[in-house]
């Protein structure tokens, strides 16, 4: 099944980064005033095929806008992994209001995810969150995978490979200040929906990543554990985004 149209759109956040985007507009089912904003996670890109599935899928429940975070494929900037990419949200959502879309849904997958939490509890705009595979804090390090992240963050070599394999920018030096976790700003994001969703099979994150933001967050809030769900947009099923889909269309109705 061929994918939906997607229209390639740029945008320019407020501290002047232009974001490679494209908008998808509602499929069939696709209600017209609903803009759902997907984030993706790190090394990642709204070009890629997993991507670009998780987008058809979407917009059968309102438009989809995606986009490459600062730093990313055809994106300006450099990655900050986390920390200035909540100005990359904003810009999107921005846009999402401009054509039309009255309710925004921001969906974040891993680093995207944590962004999106964090954009939801300091910038106004997301009506709905989602956060798929996310981390609770930063300078996590338990696992291999996020070992290796980590050396790719931090060593020129890493940052090197990050460039030429993913396409993927990393700004040199640590953060300063360091900014507020993806824990504190769940607290923050009420009366605003949150949906943590979460695989127990994460090679990533485990768990308690998840029990932590879902703890830290207000009411509405849900969590779901996934069985057998591993990390971010790879692993993500067609059945499981028509079920996000839903859930924000049930917080829309």
């Amino acid at each position: 099944m061929p994918f939906a149209p997607s229209f390639p759109v740029m945008l320019r956040t407020d501290d002047g980064v232009r974001i490679d985007a494209a908008h998808t507009p509602p499929g069939d089912t696709g209600a017209a005033d609903v803009g759902i904003v997907v984030a993706h996670g790190f090394t990642g890109s709204w070009r890629e095929r997993t991507a670009r599935r998780i987008v058809h899928v979407l917009s059968g429940f309102g438009g989809v806008i995606a986009f490459d975070f600062r730093g990313h494929g055809r994106s300006g900037g450099e990655s900050t992994v986390g920390d200035q990419e909540i100005l990359d949200i904003a810009a999107v959502v921005r846009h999402a209001r401009v054509i039309g879309y009255r309710r925004i849904a921001v969906v974040g997958f891993s680093m995207g995810a944590a962004v999106a939490v964090r954009h939801a509890a300091l910038c106004e705009g997301a009506d709905a969150v989602v956060a798929v595979s996310g981390p609770a804090r930063w300078y996590y390090r338990g696992t291999k995978p996020m070992r290796q992240v980590h050396w790719a963050i931090e060593q020129p070599l890493g940052r090197w490979a990050a460039r030429v394999a993913k396409r993927t920018r990393i700004a040199v030096g640590r953060w300063d200040p360091i900014p507020m976790p993806p824990h504190e700003a769940a607290a923050l994001i009420s009366p605003t929906p949150l949906l943590i969703v979460h695989g127990d099979a994460d090679a990533f994150f485990p768990l308690d990543h998840a029990r932590q933001l879902y703890d830290s967050a207000r009411e509405p809030k849900e969590l779901w554990i996934e069985p057998g769900y591993g990390h971010a947009e790879s692993a993500a099923t067609p059945e499981l985004i028509r079920r996000i889909g839903k859930w924000i269309s049930s917080n829309f109705s």
